[in-house]
Parts: structure tokens; C-alpha cells; sequence
């Protein structure tokens, strides 16, 4: 037993001496190295900086570690985690160079200095990713077309000078990314080649001039054809005459000029278009309301109930346009809002084509309007109604308004349901207002149901 003993303490020496001379021999390796490396320092920061300077898709992915790290102000790692960091990308390169000794070497020694390397190098990967996503986004906006503007880029990333009476125009980081990778010389392709595409023949400016006449759904399906008429679509003179068009008093302050806004958006007349709130004067919105009310019947052992369905009309319009609030609701450009409150016998089809600020029928309102960021602010509504049975609404008579002792006034909140549609208005408040003493009342919502915007062809837009 004492044999096997001495044995055992020989071996477990012997084996202690072996660990300690490998780790004296990697920490000298380790040192030396560092050493070698400090001469070539100051030679990197130049090099450094003209990288910083490169685009990143162009950039090693050794190198975006250090350029993003510097230009984006980010703090790196510290301490050994930051270390072991290291020492886990270097492993993974040489993985990916086929060099799998060293690479196993340095797999263990990051896990050594800290046991979650790996999960701290996967989301420092991630952080410098979408860095490098940023910096490609702000740095990186081409040009579609031409209009006024400086400052924008061409299709190579590189910036130019708008020609005169012309404009540079930017689009999205999505569509850059997209844009990027198409050809120059893009054309639209016939299903059979051995056919040819009469519209290559037609001038890209008679093309320009047809998609001008155009509303925004129906341009973004044109969009969706081909790659060239996708470019055709990012023309800045098409959406800034749309822009132009659809935001001033009341769909934006009177103190904010339209510029400003354009400017919130990187003068991307597209995405102001899309994504600034804007009510839409092509339809109307109608909210379709339901509750249920008790019966009463002839057998007490039966429960009768009543399912009432009424619509709620908001129409915003030009001044020669209809325009009405009810459950349905049709907004003017003009400032001017239309009302109705009509029970289910009063279906939309019905009710639309009458529609007008003429129009004379227990439950219509007209008001005014105006759009305050994403709140859409309805006042002054008064009913105007004739003394015509509700059955016969008389949408021809001109008698004069009758003065009502009570204004209302409601608040909603304009969404859009996809992006762009603004297609959606919620209830926020509903208040009576006394005209004699001004006291403000706020009423119950107990039934009400968000407006969804419906679009009448044969109403004008803008």
C-alpha cells in the first residue's frame, strides 16, 4: 500500500510540474507577442482612419470591429470578458481558415477566461451589426431621380451636385439597400423574349408624367411590376406633388410651414407622404356600431332580445363635395365636416350618394376640422335637419340653419392599418357644449366603434 502511495504522489508531481511549465511557457508566448505588436501601433491609426472612412460593406470583418468601435463612440468590452472576446473571434477565423489545432486552441483558452464567451461574443456581433446597418443607412442614400436639393448621393454612394432647376431625392434605408444591388441599365422585360416590351420605347419623362397621375396604392402596385418601375416609382417629382397636394391647413398647423416637415423626414417626399398622419378626402369613414336591447314577449318564459345596428358617417371634402359625421363621417379640405347618426335602414349604399352639406335628415351634423399631429379635433358641430319626415330626407333644401342651444365636439386619433393607409379613427372623447353659458359636458362612449375609412371613386381627392 505504501508503494502504490509514494507511486501516486511521484505521478501527481510529476503532472503538477508539466501544468506549471505550460502555463510559464504560454504566459512568456503571450508577452512576447504583445511586445511585438506595440511597434506597429501608431502605423494602425492611419490606416484606421482611412477605413473609417471606407463603406462597411467593403470593410473585413476584423477591421468593422475596430473602425465601428471608434466611430460610433461605443464603449468595447473590458476586463476579461473582453479578452476572451477576442480570443473567441480569432478562434472563429481560424475555423473558418481550416486551421482547427490552433483553432481548438483558442476556443479553450476563451473559455478558460470566462465559461459564456460565446454568448458574449454572439451579441457583440449583433450590436456591431446593426452599427454597421446605421452607418451604412445614414451614409449610403442614393438618388432615384433628378429635382432640387444638394446634398444627396448617387448611385455609387458617392455625393453630387443637383443640376440646376433639379432635384436630388433620398430614399429609405430599406428601398437603398434594395436599390443597390439592381443594374444600371434597367429595362422592362416581356414574359416570352422573343417578344419585345413596346413601353422601353416610350421617354422615361412621358412615363413620369402618367405615373404623376396616379394615387399612392395604386403607384406602389405599378412598383411592384419590375425593378425599373420600382425606380420609375422613387421619382421625388410624383411624391412631392402628392405631398404638395394633401398637407396644408387644416391637415397641418397653420404655424408649421410645409418645408419643416418635409425636413423631419430627410426631405424623402415619399416617406412624408407615407408616414406623416394625413386624413383622407376620397371616401368617407363609417363606423358600424352594435348592442343588444331587451324585448318583451308574450311568453314570460321566453327572453326576447333586440340585436340594433346603427352607422356613424365622417366625411371630410372639398367645398363643392359632399361631406358629412355620423357614424359616418366624410372630411373637406376646407376645414368643413359632415356628420350622420343613422339607424340600419340607412345603409352606406343609400346614404353615400346623398351625402352632401345640402342634405337635410334628423342626425346630420356639420362641423368643422383640423388634424393636430395624430389627433383629429371635430368642433362647432350643429344638426341640420328639415322638417321633413326622417323616412324622405330632403337633400335639396335651403332653408336656413336653426339656431340649437347645443354644439358638440369629439377628439379621435387618426391610425393607419397597413403603413400609409390612414385608414382609422378611434374614439377619444365626445362633448356637448351649451352655447348660451359654454359649459362642456363629457358624454358617454358606450357603444362606439372605431371609423375605417371607405373610398368613393367618384369623390375627388385633394
Amino acid at each position: 500500500m505504501k508503494l502504490n502511495a509514494e507511486e501516486d504522489s511521484t505521478e501527481l508531481r510529476q503532472f503538477r510540474e508539466r501544468w506549471k511549465e505550460e502555463v510559464r511557457h504560454r504566459q512568456g508566448t503571450a508577452t512576447t507577442s504583445t511586445i511585438q505588436q506595440q511597434p506597429d501601433q501608431p502605423s494602425a491609426s492611419p490606416e484606421a482612419h482611412v477605413r473609417s472612412h471606407v463603406p462597411a460593406r467593403i470593410v473585413s470583418p476584423a477591421v468593422s470591429h475596430q473602425v465601428l468601435h471608434t466611430s460610433h463612440g461605443q464603449r468595447p468590452l473590458s476586463g476579461s470578458i473582453a479578452r476572451a472576446v477576442e480570443i473567441y473571434h480569432s478562434a472563429v477565423q481560424r475555423e473558418q481558415e481550416s486551421d482547427l489545432d490552433e483553432a481548438l486552441r483558442l476556443y479553450r483558452h476563451a473559455f478558460r477566461l470566462n465559461p459564456d464567451v460565446d454568448r458574449a461574443h454572439f451579441k457583440e456581433e449583433e450590436r456591431l451589426q446593426s452599427l454597421a446597418r446605421s452607418a451604412a443607412g445614414t451614409g449610403h442614400k442614393k438618388t432615384i431621380s433628378t429635382g432640387q436639393g444638394e446634398g444627396a448621393a448617387t448611385r455609387d454612394g458617392h455625393p453630387t451636385k443637383a443640376p440646376e432647376g433639379k432635384e436630388l431625392v433620398h430614399t429609405n434605408r430599406i428601398l437603398s439597400n434594395v436599390v443597390e444591388n439592381f443594374p444600371e441599365m434597367l429595362t422592362f422585360e416581356p414574359e416570352d423574349e422573343r417578344e419585345g416590351v413596346s413601353i422601353n420605347i416610350m421617354p422615361q419623362e412621358l412615363l413620369l408624367d402618367i405615373l404623376r397621375n396616379l394615387d399612392m396604392t395604386t403607384l406602389e402596385r405599378f412598383a411592384t411590376v419590375s425593378r425599373k418601375a420600382r425606380v420609375l416609382s422613387l421619382d421625388s417629382s410624383i411624391w412631392r406633388d402628392l405631398v404638395h397636394m394633401a398637407y396644408k391647413p387644416p391637415q397641418i398647423p397653420e404655424t408649421i410651414t410645409l418645408q419643416t416637415i418635409v425636413d423631419g423626414y430627410d426631405s424623402n417626399y415619399r416617406q412624408t407622404y407615407i408616414e406623416h398622419p394625413r386624413l383622407r378626402l376620397d371616401g368617407v369613414y363609417i363606423a358600424v356600431c352594435h348592442y343588444v336591447r331587451r324585448g318583451l314577449g308574450e311568453n314570460v318564459w321566453v327572453n326576447v332580445s333586440h340585436l340594433i345596428t346603427y352607422h356613424r358617417y365622417l366625411c371630410v371634402t372639398l367645398s363643392t363635395a359632399p361631406s358629412m359625421l355620423t357614424s359616418l363621417s366624410r372630411f373637406f379640405p376646407d376645414g368643413q365636416v359632415l356628420s350622420l347618426l343613422a339607424n340600419e335602414d340607412y345603409q352606406p349604399a343609400l346614404v353615400i350618394p346623398i351625402l352632401k352639406p345640402s342634405l337635410r335628415m334628423k342626425g346630420f351634423y356639420i362641423g368643422d376640422w383640423r388634424l393636430e399631429g395624430s389627433n383629429v379635433l371635430v368642433t362647432n358641430l350643429v344638426e341640420r335637419h328639415a322638417h321633413t319626415s326622417p323616412a324622405h330626407p330632403s337633400h335639396h333644401s335651403h332653408d336656413p340653419p336653426q339656431q340649437s342651444r347645443y354644439q358638440f365636439q369629439m377628439t379621435l386619433t387618426l391610425r393607419s392599418k397597413p403603413l400609409g393607409r390612414w385608414n382609422k379613427l378611434e374614439f377619444v372623447s365626445y362633448e356637448s357644449v351649451n352655447v348660451e353659458d359654454g359649459e362642456v359636458v363629457l358624454l358617454p362612449l358606450k357603444h362606439e366603434r372605431p371609423f375605417w375609412f371607405s373610398k368613393v371613386k367618384s369623390w375627388p381627392g385633394y
